[in-house]
């Protein structure tokens, strides 16, 4: 019997703190034909929040949003992030985002990735630089990212190449997280990372973010 789909909930990360621009518009148009397929997914916009920079307090003792948005990425099925090109990488915030993200949240987690840039030139720094930060975790990377250049836009609106890759990238991304529901894939081997911490309770092996 195929997975049910329709069961996952599926986070969409946006890694940037500059007013909404292109890369927002293409996701949030991702994120409603997801909805409209039958897939819940919400968007987590790094501009509209206030998170703190990964010095070591605790999350139970922040002031600002940290806490709600790693606890609505641990209650994700599967995630997506997606961030602009930034010095030929991901943006610091996003990277702050998983400085402080707890590795339970992310272990055996499907994970989308999606870059934007103004050419092609760059379209290997964001996803090498997140797949090598994402193993950290031990999450499932899908093998396949989307990378968007300004040629993909129109009047800043997302094109049909645009759209068409983003929702291929959502739907398989919520195909493999239901195909891998219940199963030990991305839980064994235990990450590096998670070795010496205490198992959290219904998991294989998993853990918190070691420093």
């Amino acid at each position: 019997m195929p997975p049910d789909t329709h069961t996952i909930d599926l986070r969409v990360v946006l890694g940037s703190t500059t007013p909404p621009g292109r890369l927002h518009r293409a996701v949030e148009g991702a994120i409603e034909r997801a909805a409209e397929r039958g897939t819940s997914a919400d968007l987590i916009d790094l501009g509209a929040l206030r998170l703190g920079f990964a010095d070591g307090t605790p999350l139970e003792q922040t002031d600002d949003d940290t806490a709600a948005t790693i606890e609505a990425l641990d209650k994700a099925t599967a995630v997506i992030l997606a961030t602009p090109v930034y010095r030929g990488s991901l943006t610091g915030s996003l990277k702050n985002l998983l400085d402080l993200t707890p590795v339970p949240v992310l272990q055996g987690k499907v994970v989308g990735l999606v870059a934007m840039g103004a050419s092609d030139h760059h379209f290997l720094g964001p996803e090498r630089h997140l797949r090598d930060v994402l193993a950290f975790f031990g999450a499932v990377v899908m093998p396949v990212a989307v990378y968007l250049n300004g040629g993909d836009f129109e009047d800043g609106q997302p094109g049909e190449r645009a759209a068409g890759v983003l929702d291929e990238l959502f739907a398989a991304t919520v195909e493999v997280a239901g195909a891998l529901a219940g199963t030990k894939a991305g839980f064994e081997p235990t990450p590096l990372a998670a070795k010496a911490i205490k198992p959290r309770s219904g998991s294989t092996s998993s853990g918190s973010a070691s420093g």
